[in-house]
């Protein structure tokens, strides 16, 4: 009698924990409610992340190894060339390429109707930017002020700024250079049908975008970047 307890009493526990199994497979804690063209483009956007960090690694294994294989003047010559790009890549030199004239000018619509005239806030020109930037190697200028990684669109005093400089009144125009003249016809053509022109018309403005071109120049940022972490080393040191 004793070992029908035991053995009853065992068949439960064992029961209980496939039951436990069974709904937990069943029933995941959280749901992945997404559909597959959601999950494609957040995979898309992985790859691209990947990609781009894959590029940088090569690029700096490729002035790491100039450095191991140059003499003492070309040593300072690929550190002067390393040095060049760096400020390119900061956004610090001026630059001349193919690209895109996007004119923000008020709505005819906000003239007719005696609309006051107001800034574009900083919300809609981030919102911009981040729409720009889904086209990689692209360099751009909002009003003469150059967007890099590391610039601030934001409301200071009741006034847009980009880095910290205050965005005029529209009319204004914002540059885009591309690596090559097919890649900014690919940009033109994406804003042209990009939900960010309804954007601007409902805050009573509109972007008018001028045809791809060359020779579109863009100037460097101005203001130099902080550093916190480099000292220079005494002379002799």
């Amino acid at each position: 009698m004793r070992r029908k307890w035991m053995f009853s009493i065992i068949l439960l526990i064992v029961g209980f924990m496939v039951a436990v199994q069974y709904n937990t497979v069943q029933q995941p804690a959280e749901r992945d409610t997404r559909d597959i063209w959601a999950i494609r483009n957040e995979l898309a956007k992985e790859r691209k992340l990947h990609n781009d960090l894959l590029t940088e690694v090569r690029g700096l294994d490729d002035t790491l190894a100039k450095y191991e294989t140059s003499e003492e003047g070309e040593a300072g010559q690929a550190l002067a060339d390393t040095v060049r790009d760096l400020h390119e890549q900061a956004g610090m030199s001026d630059k001349t390429g193919p690209g895109i004239v996007i004119d923000v000018i008020p709505s005819d619509e906000s003239i007719a109707l005696g609309t006051p005239l107001h800034e574009v806030s900083p919300e809609l020109l981030t919102r911009f930017v981040n729409e720009a930037n889904r086209f990689k190697d692209i360099d751009m200028e909002i009003d003469g002020k150059r967007i890099t990684a590391l610039s601030a669109i934001r409301d200071i005093n009741g006034e847009t700024t980009v880095n910290g400089l205050p965005v005029e009144l529209p009319p204004f125009q914002i540059k885009i250079i591309s690596s090559d003249l097919k890649n900014s016809e690919k940009l033109y053509n994406f804003l042209q049908s990009s939900s960010i022109l309804d954007d601007f018309y409902l805050d009573d403005f509109v972007l008018e975008i001028s045809e791809p071109a060359d020779g579109i120049s863009i100037s460097g940022r101005t203001d130099q970047p902080g550093n916190r972490f480099l000292k220079e080393l005494p002379k002799g040191g």
